[in-house]
């Protein structure tokens, strides 16, 4: 049996599809030691994903995003979900269906978020026990994970939470509203009273970078339980986006400076999303590492990139990877030489522009359908400014680091021409 060390402590890690599978394997994707570690881990899930690649013509994700829902119990500040129109959902016939076909893919992981996708708990915990070959994650805002529910996640053994949280009782209600922090905090006791193997998730903006960045913080988080944790750094999507949230290059650079840090310090895995393109290619979206389909059925590269030119209610998993726009963003991957600035969203919005006009998709953000000059209009700025303080910190990462990286470009490279290239893409027309 594998080991894992979690907390100070010597973990026990059941064998896929347990849950804590998810977790070990996820410390194995984001802090290779080699490219042969990012090839042989998980039975070499990477090299089956090119088999399997070559079979259907295009790439196969490792993981799959779904929203079972658009609607949510809370009103986050900032968040997209408000723009959302209530209601759109899809249905547990529809959802059985997309995983049976991802099962047949090898596709491994489900993850589900919204929208708040535990508005269907008792549909998510019946794909669990259905789909006994598949490992399931939530990011929720855990208000409503009960004791009824946490026993239902110990008794399928395959169920992941990611627990959402914005740093202290102030900041996180400050955002959720009010006694949503002293639920999370509930829901934690909770998961961890039953050993349940948990992430926290927070999204970081200029209002707590500091706190989420802070030993006091992750030290917390650690103590109430959490594995690991997922850092997104604020996006501005949608008509009500808070630019006043945005991190300035300063901020941002600052959190990625104290997440690596803290985690060599004290031996621990947090994923900083946005400044973790160098254990990687860069970008995964569009099916090189994952991809997001939303409640309306919606195929999309990532959950924060609202474009789309096809509908899973319309073509099948296989269609869909092979759709114009996905084919095409996949052919711009990676989107620039420097790991970090690896967002097409944030880092470099003139290649989202591009890519989404070349693949004509159209915006799915719901009620207010957002052109991608809007969202560019809001981002270009701060990119611009990223870039310099991003190739000033390129330098930082070592020759061995760049090393991984760059040969995980190549490895990219070679799986576009052996999938994709299958249907005669030109990428080098469509870079031009």
């Amino acid at each position: 049996m594998k080991h894992m060390q979690v907390n100070n402590r010597r973990e026990k890690i059941p064998p896929f599809p347990h849950h804590k599978n998810f977790l070990y394997r996820i410390d194995k994707f984001f802090n290779p030691n080699s490219f042969f570690t990012q090839l042989s881990h998980g039975n070499f899930i990477t090299v089956k994903e090119v088999i399997r690649g070559y079979k259907h013509k295009c790439a196969i994700p490792r993981v799959l995003l779904i929203d079972p829902t658009s609607s949510c119990n809370l009103r986050c500040k900032g968040c997209w979900a408000a723009d959302y129109a209530k209601g759109d959902s899809l249905s547990f016939e529809k959802l059985d269906d997309i995983i049976n076909q991802s099962e047949k893919l090898g596709i491994m992981d489900i993850q589900l978020s919204g929208g708040e996708p535990l508005l269907r708990k008792d549909d998510i915990l019946r794909l669990c026990r259905k789909h006994r070959k598949t490992t399931f994650g939530v990011f929720t805002n855990a208000t409503l994970i009960d004791e009824e529910f946490a026993d239902g996640i110990a008794e399928v053994g395959n169920l992941n939470m990611y627990v959402s949280i914005e740093g202290t009782r102030e900041e996180t209600d400050f955002r959720r509203g009010e006694g949503v922090h002293e639920k999370v905090l509930k829901a934690m006791s909770l998961l961890k009273e039953r050993n349940i193997g948990f992430a926290f998730s927070t999204c970081y903006h200029s209002k707590n970078y500091k706190t989420i960045a802070s030993d006091e913080f992750l030290d917390e988080m650690r103590d109430r339980g959490a594995w690991f944790g997922w850092l997104f750094n604020y996006v501005p999507v949608g008509k009500d986006a808070d630019l006043s949230l945005v991190c300035t290059p300063e901020q941002r650079a600052w959190v990625r400076e104290k997440i690596i840090d803290y985690c060599k310090r004290k031996n621990c895995l947090i994923i900083d999303f946005w400044n973790s393109g160098h254990t990687a290619y860069g970008c995964v979206a569009a099916g090189s590492g994952y991809l997001h389909i939303n409640a309306k059925g919606d195929v999309e590269p990532c959950a924060f990139c609202h474009y789309s030119d096809c509908n899973i209610h319309e073509l099948s998993l296989v269609e869909a990877l092979r759709s114009p726009f996905l084919t095409s963003f996949r052919a711009s991957q990676p989107f620039s030489d420097n790991p970090l600035r690896a967002c097409p969203m944030i880092d470099v919005p003139e290649a989202i522009t591009d890519v989404i006009n070349k693949g004509g998709a159209h915006s799915t953000h719901y009620s207010e359908p957002e052109p991608i000059e809007v969202f560019v209009d809001k981002v270009n700025e701060n990119a611009k400014k990223w870039e310099p303080v991003a190739n000033e910190l390129k330098e930082s990462l070592g020759e061995d680091k760049a090393k991984i990286y760059n040969t995980f470009v190549e490895f990219l490279n070679m799986r576009k021409r052996i999938t994709d290239g299958r249907r005669k893409v030109s990428f080098d027309a469509e870079k031009d």
